[in-house]
């Protein structure tokens, strides 16, 4: 039987290959996407969603748009790695894809009342505002939840918007303190691991050349990024962080990580939004989150591309 999911996410390239990875795999049902400000405004990030659910043509998959900024603080936008529009890197036209009138955490908690206890999975790749709104109105759901695989976050691999912290954290780190802190199961995917996902130039041109629309499509998305992390980095390709979400789902056994307790920094002078992962179990605290660190490279893009090849 397919596995429940609700993708919550800022789309972002990386998003896109994550949505269409998981719109593209029979073992996932997709109840609905939601739309999160984070890499770009609300305003972007439901119009790109729809866009890439149209461009899967999966118009079956509703869209829903969820908070506009963090649950206590300014947005923090990432323009500089993304595009003005977030989703820079090909013209997809306006898409003919409504937008739901529910907002988007109405429909998380309505969603997981009515599908049975146990059998949802949340898939936040953006920041997490969305989730703790749910929890907060409805703390009734939280038990129902089946668990939350969620990229965000860093350790050793520390930040990227500030020396301390990954940018899905650290845009609303009161949003991530109080999932960490639900006790729902929590796989995370942090740049630990998701800066190991890295595009290679061969598999970008053989996603350009899938006869299609999809294909091409993440190819030019690719294309975009990459040049940003290429400067940042140094690195020969762009991680593709949130696919790897997905491709936890589909094969875990292409991962490897431990369970380990997780706090998240809301007070920092320097390290506000760092994810404190007690890799060695030193503090006596519990474990809240299977910590992902690291990934067969090559079966998680071997999987891609034989996923996205089936899209139109």
């Amino acid at each position: 039987m397919a596995q429940k999911i609700i993708i919550d996410t800022d789309p972002g390239q990386d998003d896109a290959v994550a949505i269409l990875l998981a719109l593209a795999s029979p073992e996932i049902e997709v109840l609905g996407v939601v739309a999160v400000a984070g890499n770009v405004p609300l305003a972007l990030t439901e119009v790109n969603a729809r866009k890439i659910v149209e461009l899967a043509g999966r118009t079956d998959v509703p869209v829903f748009a969820g908070c506009d900024r963090p649950l206590a603080r300014d947005l923090v936008t990432a323009e500089h790695v993304h595009g003005k529009t977030g989703l820079d890197g090909i013209d997809l036209p306006a898409p003919g894809l409504p937008l739901q009138a529910q907002h988007g955490v109405e429909f998380i908690i309505e969603a997981l009342r009515r599908e049975a206890a146990g059998s949802v999975t949340l898939v936040p790749i953006g920041p997490l505002t969305n989730i703790a709104e749910a929890f907060r109105r409805a703390p009734d759901i939280i038990g129902r939840v089946q668990r939350i695989v969620l990229m965000g976050g860093a350790y050793f691999e520390v930040g990227n918007i500030t020396p301390a912290a990954e940018f899905n954290i650290y845009v609303d780190p009161e949003a991530a303190a109080e999932v960490f802190a639900s006790g729902v199961p929590i796989v995370m995917m942090p740049l630990d691991v998701t800066h190991k996902a890295l595009t290679s130039r061969d598999w970008v041109e053989g996603m350009r050349a899938l006869p299609g629309r999809c294909g091409p499509a993440v190819a030019s998305w690719t294309d975009f990024f990459e040049r940003y992390d290429r400067e940042k980095y140094g690195s020969s390709g762009a991680p593709l962080h949130d696919p790897c979400t997905i491709a936890w789902l589909i094969r875990p056994d292409l991962f490897h990580g431990r369970e380990i307790n997780v706090e998240v920094e809301t007070e920092g002078k320097f390290t506000t939004g760092m994810t404190v992962a007690d890799w060695w179990r030193v503090s006596g605290r519990a474990p809240n989150a299977l910590f992902i660190r690291d990934l067969d490279r090559d079966g998680m893009f071997a999987l891609l591309t034989e996923r996205l090849a089936t899209l139109p």
